[in-house]
C-alpha cells in the first residue's frame, strides 16, 4: 500500500477522533436544580441536603458525567419562605432551564412548587417524609408516605410498648395536620377513645414549650401508658426536647417518637437526657451495612468534618438522584416525558442493604425502622419491617381516599383513580388535596 496513503488515512482518522472529542467536550451541561432553604427556620435541616446533592453531582461528574455530558448544579435559596419556593422553582425551570429539581422539605413548600412544575412540565424529586393525599405526574416522592413511617410507628408503640393514650404534637402546617388526621382516624379504628387523644400545634420556630410540656405531663399522668407522636419540624425541636428534659419527662414514662428528628437535628443538642426517646425513619446512620459505611466515608471526606452525620433525607436524595441517573440512561435523554416513562420500575441500591424501586404511583419501596436515641447522638435500631414497604399516595384510613389509587403508566395515567367508580378525579382534585 502506498505509504503516503496510509499516512493520510491515519491523519484523517485522528482528525475524526479529535473532532468527536471536541464535539463531546462542547456539549452543554445537564443542569440540576437544587431547591433547599439555606437560611431561615428550615436551614437546620435543608442545608445538609444541598451539600448532599453537590457531593452526588461531583461524584457523578468524576465518573464521566451523564450521557457524555457534565452535570451542572444550580443552587438557589428559598430562605424558608414558602411562596419564594414557587418563585425560585419557576426561575430554575424557565430561566436556568434545569432538567430536574431536587428539593423542598416542608409540605407547604412542596405545595407551593407543585403547580409550577406541573405548568412548566418540570421534574421534582422530593426527599422528605410527607402526609400523602397527593399525586403528581411531575413529582417523585422518595421520602416516606404515612404507611412507610407514621402508621408503622404507631403500631410499634401500640403493640410493643403498650401505649393507650396519644399526644399528637406538630408544627402548624399541612404535613402535621394531615398526618395527624390520618393517625386520629387510625387510632379510633383501633378502639382509642377521643378522651385518650390530645392534639397540639405550634408555629414554625416555636420556642416557649413550658406550658405545652406541662400539659403533656398532666395528660400522661392518668394511669394509662402515654406517648408523644411528634411531627414538630425544624429548629423548634431543640427547645422542645430541652423542655422535656427540664421537666423530667423520661422516655420510660412518656416516650416521644419523632418523624422529623434525625442525626442532623440531634447534633445541635445535648442528647443525654433524651436517651430512650424514638424516631421513625427508613434509614439511620448507625445501620450496619457496607454501602452505608461507604456513603458515610464519602460524606466525611466531602465535608472535611470527622464528626459529620448522615440522615434519612440524605439517603432519599442518594436514592432519588441515582434513580434519575438510571432513568436518563435508560431513556437516552433528559427529556422530561421520556424520563417519566423510563423511571417506572427502575431499582437502585438503598443504604440499608436492599433496593429502592420506583413504583407506578411515583413513590418508592422503603424499609421502616424505629430507632432509639443514644447518648452519642446516634440511633440504635430497635425494630424494623421484615422487608420493604411500597408507599401509598392515598391513605386507606380516610373516607375520601381509601378507594383511590395512583398509576402514572399508560393507559391509566391518573393520580387519583377511583377503583369503585372507575373514574379519574383529574389534576384539579389532586392539587387541591
Amino acid at each position: 500500500m502506498n505509504v503516503k496513503r496510509v499516512i493520510k488515512l491515519g491523519l484523517s482518522a485522528l482528525a475524526v477522533s479529535a473532532s468527536l472529542t471536541a464535539t463531546a467536550a462542547d456539549l452543554p451541561p445537564i443542569k440540576v436544580g437544587i431547591l433547599h432553604s439555606l437560611s431561615g427556620t428550615m436551614a437546620i435541616s435543608e442545608s445538609t441536603l444541598k451539600d448532599t446533592m453537590l457531593m452526588l453531582i461531583k461524584k457523578q461528574n468524576a465518573e464521566g458525567g451523564l450521557l457524555g455530558r457534565k452535570i451542572e448544579p444550580v443552587v438557589v435559596d428559598p430562605a424558608s419562605n414558602w411562596p419564594l419556593f414557587a418563585e425560585k422553582a419557576r426561575e430554575l425551570l424557565a430561566r436556568d432551564k434545569v432538567d430536574v429539581i431536587f428539593g423542598n422539605w416542608t409540605s407547604v413548600s412542596r405545595k407551593s412548587v407543585l403547580p409550577v412544575v406541573e405548568e412548566l412540565n418540570g421534574l421534582l424529586f422530593y426527599p422528605v417524609q410527607y402526609e400523602g393525599e397527593e399525586s403528581s405526574e411531575n413529582v417523585f416522592y422518595t421520602g416516606a408516605a404515612p404507611n412507610q413511617q407514621a402508621i408503622p410507628a404507631v403500631n410499634y408503640l401500640m403493640n410493643e410498648v403498650g401505649v393507650k393514650r396519644w399526644v399528637l404534637a406538630g408544627t402548624d402546617y399541612v404535613y402535621p395536620r394531615t398526618t395527624n388526621k390520618i393517625l386520629e382516624a387510625y387510632l379510633k379504628d383501633h378502639g382509642v377513645a377521643d378522651s385518650d387523644i390530645m392534639i397540639n400545634y405550634t408555629p414554625f420556630g416555636h420556642s416557649n414549650w413550658q406550658s405545652i410540656v406541662a400539659d403533656i405531663k398532666k395528660f400522661g399522668n392518668q394511669g394509662k401508658k402515654t406517648a408523644v407522636v411528634s411531627t414538630i419540624n425544624g429548629d423548634a425541636n431543640v427547645p422542645f426536647y430541652r423542655e422535656l428534659a427540664n421537666q423530667g419527662v423520661k422516655a420510660s414514662d412518656i416516650p416521644v417518637v419523632a418523624f422529623s428528628v434525625g442525626e442532623q437535628e440531634l447534633s445541635g443538642i445535648d442528647t443525654k437526657p433524651l436517651v430512650g426517646h424514638l424516631a421513625a425513619w427508613n434509614y439511620f446512620m448507625s445501620v450496619d451495612n457496607d454501602a452505608n459505611y461507604d456513603f458515610i466515608d464519602s460524606w466525611i471526606n466531602y465535608t472535611g468534618n470527622d464528626n459529620a452525620v448522615t440522615n434519612d433525607p440524605m439517603e432519599a436524595h442518594y436514592i432519588g438522584f441515582n434513580l434519575w441517573v438510571q432513568a436518563v440512561r435508560k431513556a437516552g435523554t433528559t427529556d422530561v416525558d421520556a424520563v417519566k416513562d423510563a423511571i417506572i420500575g427502575v431499582s437502585v441500591p438503598n443504604l440499608t442493604g436492599g433496593y429502592a424501586t420506583m413504583m407506578p404511583n411515583h413513590h418508592i419501596t422503603k424499609p421502616v425502622l424505629i430507632g432509639e436515641i443514644q447518648d452519642n447522638g446516634q440511633f440504635s435500631v430497635v425494630w424494623q419491617t421484615p422487608s420493604t414497604v411500597a408507599g401509598d399516595a392515598w391513605s386507606d384510613f380516610l373516607p375520601g381516599s381509601r378507594d383511590l389509587i395512583s398509576d402514572w403508566r399508560k393507559p391509566l395515567r391518573c393520580g387519583n383513580y377511583n377503583v369503585v367508580e372507575k373514574t379519574c378525579g383529574g389534576k384539579e382534585k389532586v392539587a387541591a388535596n
